[in-house]
């Protein structure tokens, strides 16, 4: 009964996360807007946000296993609230720096410890378990832009698609609050009282290969969803809500990958299955740049979310077979290479497109695609070699 209710969360958290995640890149040209964001503030902004994963992650992967994992996920869960509600009521963009940095590093520590609760209490169906958890993230992604265009039919103002989703999560923590009070964790999910060492993870180089993949999937992957819908708005002269609905093609295409990814595990292996995957998404990030036709530009989203849904999972599974005692620390790994990747990304469109505008800037989302596409055959070969020698009789 506790596997499953604190599946039922971590499921319903991530789906929540998801949508707050992409929701500030959706909502970005209206934030811009009311609060006369310049491209460099707005590139300011999403680096903060990394700045605060990446400290999130940092500090969730060291010691996050010292606490119970289930109140710990409650009270991360309620100081998300009140962040979310702070952010909407900002009237000054300086301001909003601050909420986003804490968001981030809140969200971080939320994302170890459901990685870390989903690794361990489903240890034989691991992919499956870690790959539908991040298809509820995706699910999450995938309705943000339906969510603000039907909110918006209501009232065309950034701010309360951000108070409803807050009093959802509210939910959601008092859920989170209840089962770590009711509930005792089984015996092998009891806590330790050291704390883990990067250090250590990192003299390995599938793992060190892993942060290099990390670095170009974050990069990818949040550099477009930050910045596709102003720069179809603005770059391409689409309608704002009109990009909106492409992008969810891009979602759409990460919801389906993650949800199916595991089932193609019976024909490839996993260091097979991540070079099919990101060959496809390096193919759907320059099918995006090259055209203005809105019917290529669904397909090229859509193929960019097919490619790049399934890598993180895919690959944190696979990490995690391999040293499943430093779970936490891998995740905390993958988070800070992906939100490096996700400050990058962020913060260079902003400045190319203060400088030459955001058509031309845009360039750098399939730049970034060929280091995910090399960094991930790295690590694939290396994944690939690790089978190879344990499957040597010794």
């Amino acid at each position: 009964m506790y596997q499953r209710q604190v599946t039922v969360l971590v499921y319903l958290s991530f789906m929540l996360l998801g949508l707050l995640s992409i929701l500030w890149g959706i909502l970005l040209p209206d934030i811009m807007g009311q609060l006369q964001m310049s491209p460099a503030a707005s590139g300011l902004f999403f680096a903060c946000l990394s700045l605060g994963s990446i400290t999130g992650a940092f500090l969730g992967g060291k010691y996050v296993q010292k606490f119970e994992f289930v109140p710990l996920f409650a009270v991360l869960l309620l100081i998300l609230v009140v962040l979310i509600i702070g952010a909407s009521l900002v009237q000054y963009w300086p301001l909003l720096l601050f909420f986003v940095f804490t968001l981030g590093l809140t969200c971080s520590g939320l994302f170890t410890i459901g990685h870390t609760l989903i690794a361990r209490l489903y240890v034989e169906k691991r992919a499956r378990m870690m790959g539908f958890m991040d298809f509820m993230f995706s699910l999450g992604t995938l309705a943000a832009p339906l969510y603000v265009v039907v909110l918006y039919w209501g009232i065309e103002d950034w701010r309360w698609p951000l108070r409803i989703l807050a009093v959802f999560l509210a939910g959601t923590a008092l859920f989170a609050w209840y089962l770590g009070r009711t509930h005792q964790s089984p015996a092998h999910m009891a806590h330790a009282k050291g704390s883990l060492s990067y250090r250590q993870v990192m003299k390995k180089p599938v793992f060190f290969a892993l942060a290099l993949m990390m670095f170009g999937y974050g990069a990818v992957e949040w550099g477009h969803g930050n910045w596709f819908v102003t720069y179809a708005s603005q770059g391409l002269a689409l309608s704002t809500e009109q990009s909106r609905l492409i992008f969810a093609f891009f979602t759409g295409g990460m919801v389906l990958s993650r949800l199916s990814f595991s089932l193609f595990l019976r024909w490839f292996t996993s260091a097979q299955l991540l070079m099919i995957l990101v060959l496809c998404a390096f193919c759907g990030a320059v099918l995006v740049k090259i055209t203005a036709v809105p019917a290529l530009l669904q397909l090229g989203n859509f193929a960019l979310g097919l490619g790049l849904g399934a890598i993180f999972p895919l690959m944190l599974t696979a990490a995690m077979d391999l040293d499943s005692d430093n779970g936490p620390v891998l995740s905390g790994l993958a988070n800070i290479g992906g939100s490096i990747g996700y400050q990058a990304a962020a913060l260079g469109t902003g400045l190319a497109a203060q400088q030459v505008g955001i058509a031309t800037a845009y360039w750098l989302i399939p730049i970034l695609a060929v280091w995910l596409l090399g960094t991930v055959s790295y690590f694939s070969y290396l994944l690939h070699k690790k089978h190879t020698q344990a499957c040597i009789p010794k």
